[in-house]
Formats: structure tokens, C-alpha cells, sequence
């Protein structure tokens, strides 16, 4: 048992790893066609947001492994495989629940990070990215990198979801926090314009929390910022002109 539970663990370490390395290579490689030179001379930055999004990927890894083979060869979890084992319009739900209540862990615990002592010994790792790359959504110090290793595994126990809504959780997951940070806006100025795009977090939204640190601490909506004044519209730098705040 402990060798499939070892198995398990390392296998997902090694897929969190390589889905870490497929997203940002893919959007890095976008930003080379649509903005060429935008990392000239960024390439040390990026060798250290690839090492220690690596390091990050195992400590993600890990639990995530484990609580796929209890749920396999034990059933702990509600995961389920069965399109009817719950109502179709639970499935949408689902995602909307995950989503929020990942989106309520990551705001608080973002906010904790940049209290003075913990923003030094961990979150600065993450802002040393000057400015962050597609190569930075998981470049942590790994006692950030353990905060946001807990919420999903947590979750599964709690809230019921099909397998492929998890996975649907984990590819919005993985794209916003790539998107987030490479540090150019890939959705058009109608939509950060609209009422929609008032209430989702894009890298225009991101930037201003790089440039200004105290501000837009949320993962995918910006209900908390607005709901906690926490929320300074978009960076000047990216927004497109006449873009919504």
C-alpha cells in the first residue's frame, strides 16, 4: 500500500509539473509572437520562476496524489464518475463553488502573505518577479506553495464534483494563474469594459497588485477586493485605452 500511495504521490508531482511547463511555455511562446522583446533580458528572472515553480509543483504534487489514491483504492472522497449521480444542473454548480470558495482561500491567504514578517521570509519570492512572466503563476517560496496545495484536496472531501469538473477546476486554475502574470492583456477592452468583466480578475487586474502590492489580492473574481475595498481597477500599463477599473 505505501509503495501505490508513493506512486501516486510522485505521479502527480510529476503531472502538476508538466502541466506547469506546458501552460506557461504555450502562453510564454504567445507572448513572443504578440509582443517579441517584452522578455528581453528577463532570461535569469525566468530561470528562478521555473526552479522554484518546479519546487512548487511537487509540494502541490504530493497531497494531491494521495487523496487520488484514497479516493481509487479507498473511496474518501465524493468524486464521482457518474453523469447521473447527481442532477445535470449540479454540474455547473459544482464549478461555481470551487471556484468561489478557492477564489475566498487564495484572498485571505494572499492578504496574509504580505503582512510584513511573512511577505520577507515567503510572498516576496513571488514578487520578485520584476516584472512577473508566464513563467511566474507558481513561482513560490514553498510555505506559500503549501497554502495553495491544501484547498483543492480539501475540498474534494467536502463538496461533491464529477472528475471531469475537477479537471474543468484545475485547466482554470492552471490558465488564469499563467494568464494573470505574463504581463500583457489577451482579453479585448469590450469585455474588461462590460459588467463581466467587472467582476473577473485578467492580468490587467493582476498588474496593479504587482505594482502596488496592497491591492487585488483575488485568484479569479474580484468580489472580495470590491467587497473588502481592496479592489484599485486595472494597471495603466496594461489596460487597454478607455478599458473599465
Amino acid at each position: 500500500m505505501m509503495l501505490a500511495v508513493i506512486f501516486s504521490a510522485l505521479a502527480m508531482a510529476a503531472i502538476v509539473a508538466l502541466r506547469y511547463l506546458a501552460a506557461s511555455g504555450l502562453f510564454a511562446l504567445a507572448t513572443a509572437r504578440v509582443r517579441p522583446g517584452l522578455y528581453v533580458r528577463l532570461g535569469p528572472q525566468i530561470r528562478r520562476e521555473i526552479g522554484w515553480s518546479l519546487l512548487s509543483a511537487a509540494i502541490y504534487g504530493i497531497p494531491a496524489g494521495v487523496v487520488a489514491w484514497g479516493w481509487q483504492a479507498r473511496g474518501w472522497t465524493p468524486i464521482y464518475t457518474d453523469w447521473d449521480a447527481y442532477p445535470l444542473w449540479y454540474l455547473p454548480l459544482s464549478l461555481v463553488l470551487y471556484l468561489f470558495a478557492h477564489d475566498t482561500w487564495f484572498y485571505w491567504t494572499h492578504r496574509w502573505m504580505h503582512r510584513p514578517r511573512l511577505f520577507r521570509v515567503a510572498h516576496a519570492v513571488h514578487h520578485s518577479s520584476r516584472p512577473p512572466t508566464a513563467w511566474a503563476a507558481m513561482s513560490f517560496h514553498p510555505i506559500e506553495a503549501l497554502t495553495g496545495a491544501v484547498v483543492i484536496p480539501a475540498l474534494v472531501f467536502l463538496i461533491p464534483i464529477h472528475v471531469a469538473v475537477l479537471g474543468l477546476v484545475l485547466a482554470i486554475m492552471t490558465v488564469m494563474g499563467v494568464t494573470n502574470h505574463m504581463g500583457w492583456e489577451m482579453f479585448p477592452r469590450a469585455l474588461l469594459r462590460s459588467r463581466l468583466g467587472g467582476w473577473l480578475i485578467t492580468a490587467s487586474h493582476h498588474q496593479r497588485h504587482h505594482e502596488n502590492y496592497v491591492c487585488n489580492y483575488g485568484l479569479y473574481f474580484r468580489f472580495w477586493d470590491r467587497l473588502c475595498e481592496t479592489d484599485r481597477g486595472l494597471s495603466d500599463a496594461l489596460a487597454p485605452p478607455g478599458g473599465a477599473t
